[in-house]
């Protein structure tokens, strides 16, 4: 499987409707250019993960302008489109911060609503709702497990996607630069401990003035780095995913099988 991950430029400066047509023209310029099978977006790329006071205002229903334009570009370049997520507004009222997965055909494949919201009684943590679903999809030869930004700080989240049969966690994040080695250090436990692949994207730019780590990265069932973005700049980053190595990882070192709890 050939993955990109577009670490997408966020600047209060630029509308979320002006954005949202970039990046479905991105799409399909960075699906024919590098032939990708899966492509992969941040964390709340239209509003900015840090952007708070935009989330109500520019929440949308699931199957809002977003969803169109995202299962649009999907299957017009016949491509796995993990949107990244966007501020959803429930019919009832509460707000989350929910990722989207497009089939090559346009079709939803998966929602998930993001389980831990990161604010300490702040932010997101008082104006999102909480999720409370693990989800799974299968995208071709394989399984994704889907987290969000802090969630990859919670192993159990990532410990219930493999009982699921989560071969490959995508991982969309708006994540600070500030805590950068966080990031790539969480990354890289969670790809090990769980003997799966992690693709991890983030976003570039300043959210409401909280600049952003960049750093998208991939890893392998044994932790090694197959690619990292060379900065913070908006870029996209491709890798070929040798998805039999989850299988021969999990056979020539078995640790999950001795799982006690």
């Amino acid at each position: 499987m050939r993955a990109s991950l577009l670490q997408i430029a966020v600047d209060d400066g630029e509308s979320v409707a002006s954005r949202r047509a970039r990046v479905s023209a991105l799409i399909g310029e960075v699906a024919a250019r590098e032939g990708a099978d899966l492509l992969v977006l941040p964390e709340l790329w239209t509003t900015g993960a840090f952007g708070y006071e935009a989330f109500a205002a520019e929440a949308e229903p699931l199957e809002g302008p977003t969803y169109e334009a995202m299962a649009k570009a999907a299957s017009d370049a016949g491509v796995w489109l993990h949107a990244g997520s966007i501020p959803e507004r429930d019919p009832e009222g509460p707000l989350y911060n929910t990722s989207l997965v497009f089939s090559p055909s346009g079709e939803l494949a998966a929602a998930y609503r993001k389980i831990h919201r990161f604010g300490f009684d702040q932010g997101e943590a008082v104006l999102m709702s909480a999720g409370t679903e693990l989800v799974t999809v299968r995208a071709g030869e394989t399984v994704l497990g889907l987290a969000t930004c802090y969630d990859l700080r919670f192993p159990e989240l990532f410990r219930g996607l493999v009982d699921r049969g989560a071969e490959v966690f995508v991982v969309p994040a708006g994540w600070p630069a500030r805590r950068r080695a966080h990031w790539s250090l969480l990354a890289r436990a969670r790809a090990v401990e769980d003997q799966a692949f992690v693709l991890a994207c983030g976003t570039a730019g300043a959210h409401a003035g909280v600049e952003q780590a960049g750093a998208s990265v991939v890893v392998d069932p044994w932790g090694e780095v197959l690619a990292e973005a060379d900065g913070t700049a908006e870029q996209v980053l491709t890798v070929d995913v040798p998805l039999a190595r989850v299988a021969e990882t999990r056979a020539q070192f078995p640790a999950l099988k001795d799982r006690q709890l």
